[in-house]
């Protein structure tokens, strides 16, 4: 059996928020592996899935400067080591010249970032003479600089915090209609800000993926049932899918033809089916797509109006314009997300609570 450390059961425990003694379990029943311990953890319903992104500390601004035209749209993330730095008028002040140096132009790395110049000096020069000035350690994290498509338009919202920013890029048939859905780009923006999807659509998931994300999603809700039951509380459902993936044509059909049968068996008039069916339909793919609604954008009810998908919203504006209106591009940055914080060493703290 693999030496299992204190200080491997604390990374453990901070990436998935599990109890001590189940993370030194799964660690030893996955011989140490982290990544397997992590999944044993959540197939096991044990991982509260807390984001290791939530847990991180790192300080910084991100920026974001939209064209008046809707455009185009950059956005950027420049860390700091202090969040008494990040609120230092200096730092600003670099943020904005070079949110404001992105706008004007076409980069898209922060590698061409520091070949290009700002005030006369090479931007890579630029920023050390503001790291020395500040007195603290300022990196260019990452940027993204997108343009709107044909018929499009792109629109982009950062939290008053700084902390937390989206551009999102749709396209519309009609040029016309691009720019009357400005506000709608927005919102969806301000709702991704708070409910952070991770991916677009669920066309970015593999099947296997899917199926590991089914198991350890079972294996959650079937831990809250223990608790419901104890409670004398009503049970959640237990899922036969869980995104859109695997509803194919066949499935929905087939659970058309249930819907139908049932309302056969309760005598309901057959001329009224087609205004209860589309309704099951919507209410059975909402049960069957929990990975849908937590990890992506079209997916996920909307905060505005939550008894429509985003998927839903962008189909009422498109019949409201007659139009087709697609989301095309996607991007959210959350500060610090990936960023190891600093490591405190409790463990022998954690050593003692184990014996």
């Amino acid at each position: 059996m693999a030496d299992i450390s204190a200080q491997l059961v604390k990374q453990l425990r901070e990436m998935t928020d599990a109890g001590m003694m189940d993370c030194k379990k799964a660690l030893v029943e996955t011989n140490g592996d982290i990544d397997k311990a992590v999944v044993y953890l959540r197939e096991k319903g044990l991982s509260k899935a807390a984001k290791k992104a939530d847990r991180v500390a790192s300080e910084g601004i991100i920026s974001i400067r939209v064209s008046a035209d809707y455009s185009n749209a950059v956005m950027v993330e420049i860390n700091s080591e202090t969040d008494f730095v990040a609120k230092n008028e200096s730092f600003k002040e670099l943020v904005e010249k070079t949110s404001n140096m992105l706008k004007d132009s076409s980069i898209v790395s922060v590698e061409n970032l520091h070949k290009a110049t700002l005030e006369g000096i090479v931007y890579e020069e630029y920023l050390k003479t503001q790291i020395a000035k500040i007195g603290e350690n300022i990196v260019v994290r990452r940027l993204a600089n997108i343009n709107a498509s044909i018929n499009g338009i792109v629109n982009g919202y950062v939290h008053s915090n700084g902390r937390v920013g989206v551009l999102i890029g749709a396209v519309c048939k009609e040029a016309k209609n691009a720019k009357a859905c400005v506000e709608l780009i927005r919102n969806i923006c301000m709702h991704a800000a708070a409910m952070k999807p991770q991916v677009l659509d669920f066309k970015t998931f593999d099947l296997d993926f899917i199926q590991k994300e089914k198991i350890a999603l079972i294996a959650e809700i079937e831990k809250e049932n223990e608790e419901l039951k104890r409670l004398g509380k009503t049970l959640k459902h237990i899922p036969e899918y869980v995104s859109r993936a695997e509803l194919n044509d066949d499935i929905l059909k087939e659970q058309e033809n249930r819907f139908k049968e049932e309302l056969q068996k309760q005598g309901k008039p057959e001329a009224i089916w087609d205004k209860i069916i589309p309704g099951q339909l919507e209410r059975f793919i909402a049960d069957n797509t929990l990975i849908d609604q937590r990890l992506t954008l079209l997916g996920q009810f909307f905060v505005m109006d939550d008894k429509k998908t985003i998927e839903q919203v962008l189909e009422q504006k498109s019949k409201e314009l007659n139009d087709d209106i697609r989301i095309v591009e996607y991007i959210r940055f959350e500060l610090g997300e990936g960023i190891e914080k600093k490591v405190e060493d409790f463990a022998q703290e954690v050593a003692a609570q184990m014996k």
